[in-house]
């Protein structure tokens, strides 16, 4: 027993040998308060008051063994709007999730009718924007923060929304806050 603690002290005695045993300390303490909290980080985009400039926050979610459960907690934290209030909401502030499904890749998500309330022009409307571009900012946080999802499908009142008849208007959205002259 004395040749081990000898052998201890000796290794010890070396300045690498003790950095390099506090650096493996640290990593299994970062390791395991990982595994044992349980939560995950996720990116929000939300639009500025002032500005009209996107803004991103970034928010650490409990995380499921179910990626359908991480993904539903990611769309109801994203209708509970940004953390500060010189941002805006991407939805009326009583929208609601109605049902979700995450089946082959392909997120279905029913929002209550309120959510389509959130219509407008964007300069003077207080949730946020246009309906259509609060859900295409959900569906790109969607791809974003969960690779595997090939697909997202939202319904308002059972109809189905298509992004694909409104990418035109998205391309370049810049462009779209020109309001033309009339008269000139």
């Amino acid at each position: 027993m004395k040749n081990f603690f000898k052998a201890l002290a000796g290794f010890f005695s070396v300045k690498f040998n003790r950095r390099l045993i506090y650096l493996i300390l640290i990593i299994t303490a970062a390791f395991v308060d990982y595994a044992v909290d349980g939560r995950s980080r996720r990116t929000f985009v939300y639009y500025s008051a002032l500005e009209d400039t996107m803004v991103v926050e970034n928010r650490m979610l409990k995380r499921s063994a179910s990626q359908e459960t991480n993904i539903r907690r990611y769309v109801e934290d994203a209708l509970l709007g940004p953390g500060s209030p010189s941002l805006k909401s991407l939805f009326h502030p009583e929208s609601r999730l109605l049902s979700f499904l995450y089946r082959n890749g392909t997120v279905y998500a029913s929002f209550s009718e309120e959510a389509a309330l959130s219509g407008g022009s964007f300069e003077d409307n207080g949730y946020g924007g246009e309906v259509f571009r609060g859900f295409l900012t959900l569906n790109e946080g969607i791809r974003r923060n969960f690779s595997q999802v090939k697909e997202v499908k939202f319904f308002i009142g059972g109809n189905e929304i298509f992004f694909s008849e409104f990418s035109a208007f998205f391309a370049n959205y810049a462009d779209n806050l020109i309001k033309p002259v009339i008269g000139h």
